[in-house]
């Protein structure tokens, strides 16, 4: 199934070329995440580490709700509130 760089194969020749190459990516990305892990466990101040992993996701966690979750106001509610503003102004 080797071809030349330059060739390009058929399309179930690429899908399993794809798929083939996403599996390994898996497996270097697990053994490297299991090594890490390994790693993390032998230190002895793992739970302040743990504890500064939860912090850090959570004020994440914030960050992301006040971006996306803050709704802004509708367009012809602010524009009811300048016409409003203006009579009040008018009016006094």
């Amino acid at each position: 199934m080797t071809r030349g760089a330059g060739r390009r194969g058929g399309p179930e020749e690429r899908a399993v070329l794809l798929v083939a190459g996403l599996a390994d990516l898996a497996v270097s990305s697990v053994g490297t995440a299991l090594g890490t892990v390994r790693g993390l466990l032998r230190r002895s101040d793992t739970a302040d580490l743990a504890a500064a992993a939860e912090d850090d996701l959570m004020a994440r966690g914030r960050l992301v709700l006040d971006r996306y979750a803050a709704v802004p106001p509708a367009h012809l509610e602010i524009l009811a509130r300048h016409a409003m503003a203006r009579r009040a102004a008018d009016d006094a």
